[in-house]
């Protein structure tokens, strides 16, 4: 069998199995370029431009001012992925905020991360693109009424299950759907610009006329608004969850960020003219479905083409997170964070598959009792919680690490704009208007001590453990792998 190696040296027995000629499993570096930038615009562009528009424009007032804060997501979204490529090309592992956390802070809070991230961040956020896909796709069989919750919930957990079965399959089909679906959902952005465009052309420019009147200034709701903005632009930091699998990963994580990130902020940007070319303010916040809408009084009889779109880039959406998701559990699992049927790779496909199938078993008992709006925002909290944390580790680096070696240097205001941003959107919600969900979650963060120190620290695992996971290694044909030294 293959040893797993928890460090980065190669031990005895690893060193005397490649001497017998026996190739060491690790997943396959399969992701180039274009799959790199699939990756980042394809789960960047899901449901959020089709469902925040209406409460980005709710908790600002007025439309110039939803504009503002679309651009400025835009920006930070950009200033965190370049500080977190250079942070992969100092620390070449897969992982995302997990293994800089751990590189950088130690075991301790990067457990609190991975306890966090595997049991409710990642499948909460998951569970939220696939209800909206879901919601959307189930539409046109229900017109002139809403759809029954069962039949979402049960679409939903169909989609999970689907994506479930192409990820454990084979890398390649991962991506290769995330490329086309990546195609299709920016045609369908296009539509919707070119349709925005002509109508301003034509004159329809009453939203823009006193464009700041009744605009909001208030802390806690331009940081509610940034929450549903960011959620839009979520999956920029994507890309360093699979850097183990990129090729060339010192060159294609900058570029691959350089090119997505600016043309999905400019798309949304172009987007949210569009709709508000079609419809007044007030139009926009009725709206249960913002494109749904702007197709009805744009498209007329081909409005279907719009519910297909979006249904589309959700699928395509939740794939890219799925993707990347299961990789937190692998890699933490890898550390000796999570069970170690979590870090083994399946023999034949080479994929994480135990890990995979661990999210989406969560994320299905998320579907059960799911709420957009509420995913949204506790979501958002806790991930510019651990970016802050993150962006600081980054800092860390610069100002006492120097000396490291890395192929790309992002400017040093940057990061420190970013941990301004992540400051400021953990705490104005809090200090402006607190909710006892906000208790809860920092609650269920620092539960994660409980099982820290006797399962991790001091190593007390049941003797039961060591047996179940015999068991489910052969019945799901897995192995550990290992990882390259960098």
């Amino acid at each position: 069998s293959t040893m797993r190696k928890r460090k980065t040296t190669d031990s005895p027995r690893s060193s005397a199995d490649l001497s017998e000629g026996k190739e060491k499993l690790r997943l396959k570096q399969e992701v180039g370029l274009i799959s790199s930038v699939s990756l980042i615009a394809g789960t960047m562009i899901g449901s959020g431009i089709f469902m925040s528009p209406e409460w980005v424009l709710h908790h600002m007032g007025s439309p110039a001012s939803s504009l503002l804060i679309w651009a400025a997501c835009g920006l930070l979204a950009m200033f965190g992925a370049l500080s977190y490529a250079e942070l992969g090309t100092i620390i070449k592992e897969s992982g995302g905020e997990y293994i800089y956390i751990l590189r950088i802070f130690g075991s301790f809070p990067a457990f609190l991360f991975a306890y966090t991230s595997v049991i409710l961040v990642r499948p909460a956020g998951l569970a939220a693109v696939c209800l909206s896909f879901a919601e959307y796709a189930v539409a046109p069989f229900y017109p002139g009424c809403s759809s029954p919750q069962v039949v979402i919930k049960c679409t939903a957990a169909a989609c999970i299950l689907l994506l479930t079965i192409i990820n454990c399959l084979n890398v390649k089909l991962a991506t290769s759907i995330m490329n086309i679906f990546t195609a299709a959902k920016l045609l369908a952005l296009l539509v919707i610009v070119v349709g925005g465009l002509v109508l301003l052309a034509k004159g329809q420019t009453q939203s823009f006329q006193n464009a700041f009147q009744n605009t909001t200034a208030g802390i806690g709701a331009v940081g509610v608004a940034f929450y549903q903005g960011l959620w839009s632009y979520d999956g920029w930091n994507n890309l360093n969850y699979v850097t183990e699998e990129l090729k060339k990963p010192e060159v294609t994580l900058p570029r691959a960020v350089m090119i997505a990130i600016p043309l999905v902020t400019c798309l949304y940007l172009l987007v949210n003219v569009s709709y508000l070319a079609a419809m007044t303010p007030s139009e926009l916040l009725s709206s249960g479905a913002v494109a749904v809408t702007w197709g009805d009084k744009v498209l007329g009889s081909w409005a279907w083409l719009i519910s297909l779109s979006v249904a589309l880039s959700t699928f395509g959406s939740s794939n890219g997170t799925f993707f990347s998701g299961g990789r937190v559990c692998y890699i933490a699992a890898r550390e000796g964070h999570m069970p170690d049927i979590l870090s083994m790779a399946h023999v034949r496909c080479l994929t994480p598959s135990p890990a995979l199938l661990f999210t989406s078993g969560m994320s299905l008992i998320m579907i059960i009792s799911g709420s957009f709006t509420s995913i949204v925002n506790f979501f958002s909290f806790i991930a510019w919680f651990f970016y802050g944390m993150t962006i600081s580790g980054l800092l860390y680096l610069k100002i006492k690490k120097p000396e490291l070696p890395r192929s790309y240097k992002v400017p040093i205001i940057i990061p420190i704009i970013v941990l301004i941003a992540a400051v400021y959107l953990v705490l104005a919600p809090i200090i402006d208007q607190p909710q006892l969900e906000i208790l809860y979650i920092v609650l269920f963060i620092f539960s994660g001590v409980i099982l820290y120190f006797p399962l991790v620290r001091f190593k007390c695992h049941p003797c039961f453990l060591q047996r179940v996971t015999l068991h489910l290694q052969l019945l799901l044909e897995v192995a550990p792998t290992t990882r390259d030294a960098n």
